[in-house]
């Protein structure tokens, strides 16, 4: 990926809020999860982008709104030029066929009752007019390209391990040839033999079909191998967006400052050496997040302009960008 690419999505300042209720039997007063609460960032074609965070920080619900699965609550997602937010269902579907997903659970995202060539086939019966002969030709071709057998079309996922799975359900996001692929933890479940494996064949499918990823993981030693920028978030915020080595040895936000602390280093010399930073406490509820920056209940450099105001996101150097009112 280089500098003059262009920009095939763009993300500006994207809210999902998701209402809850206060009574068992009321609605009368909702409350809200600020899920993602005006995160922006954009994708250049040809790159991955890595998406990291704690558990719950709203990684997920960012890629699932992205795509449209979740309508922002506001906020604008730009898709090479068209605005997602502004389309209708059916003008939505027509572009659904360039953005698909890998899911994270490859045991419940395939159906159990559909043997694997249905399931891959079912992207090319709802946007193509494929014919059967041209569709059990395209489908065994997209499990070679995965790296399975084609003749496996009439088996069914329980025949088949975590690892085989996920390659099914990679084999089903290339059907339809997408520009965009958003991969939402894809490894996380499945074993750390397998896990370098399906990394390795993402790579190859990207320089092979020229693909753009969004991939969302809190591994960050394998999002620094596979990623060209990184996007690190917390309770629902960017906290900084760089590219992927200025993250991993100039971090300038607290927050991911305490993150790439935890990174493993393979050399025990180095390991001794690094300053590990805890931090206190515990993540604060999307429900009632605090006022001022959403970090400052557990942020080590914090002072009273933390409390009050919300740092801007801000450009610190070319293409690094930071939310603290310190970096």
């Amino acid at each position: 990926m280089n500098s003059e690419n262009k920009v095939l999505l763009q993300v500006i300042n994207l809210k999902k809020y998701f209402p809850v209720s206060r009574g068992l039997f009321t609605n009368r007063q909702t409350r809200y999860v600020k899920a993602v609460d005006d995160v922006s960032f954009e994708v250049f074609d040809g790159e991955t982008l890595g998406l990291v965070g704690e558990t719950g920080c709203g990684k997920t619900t960012v890629a699932r709104t992205i795509l449209q699965l979740y309508r922002p609550t506001s906020g604008n997602i730009i898709f090479d030029g068209i605005d997602l937010t502004s389309l209708a269902e059916n003008e939505l579907r027509k572009i659904r066929r360039r953005m698909q997903m890998i899911f994270q659970d490859p045991y419940a995202s395939l159906n159990p009752r559909m043997t694997v060539g249905n399931i891959i086939s079912a992207p090319l019966d709802v946007h193509t007019d494929l014919g059967g002969k041209e569709k059990q030709d395209k489908v065994q071709d997209l499990l070679r390209l995965v790296g399975l057998n084609p003749d496996f079309v009439n088996r069914y996922p329980h025949e088949f391990s975590g690892g085989q799975r996920q390659r099914i359900g990679i084999a089903r996001a290339l059907a339809l040839n997408p520009d965009l692929v958003i991969c939402d933890e894809p490894i996380s479940s499945l074993d750390v033999s397998i896990q370098a494996q399906v990394v390795n064949l993402l790579e190859e499918l990207q320089d092979r079909l020229g693909l753009t990823y969004i991939f969302v993981a809190h591994d960050l030693s394998m999002v620094r191998h596979i990623s060209d920028r990184m996007v690190v978030m917390y309770l629902g915020k960017v906290m900084e967006l760089a590219d992927r080595n200025e993250i991993y040895l100039r971090p300038r936000h607290p927050y991911t400052r305490a993150l790439m602390s935890a990174v493993p280093i393979p050399n025990p010399r180095k390991a001794r050496d690094r300053q590990r930073i805890l931090l206190k406490g515990d993540i604060p509820s999307p429900l009632n997040p605090p006022n001022g920056c959403n970090f400052n209940t557990r942020c080590p450099m914090a002072q009273a302009i933390c409390f009050n105001t919300d740092p801007e996101y801000r450009e610190i150097e070319p293409r690094h960008y930071v939310a603290c009112h310190f970096a």
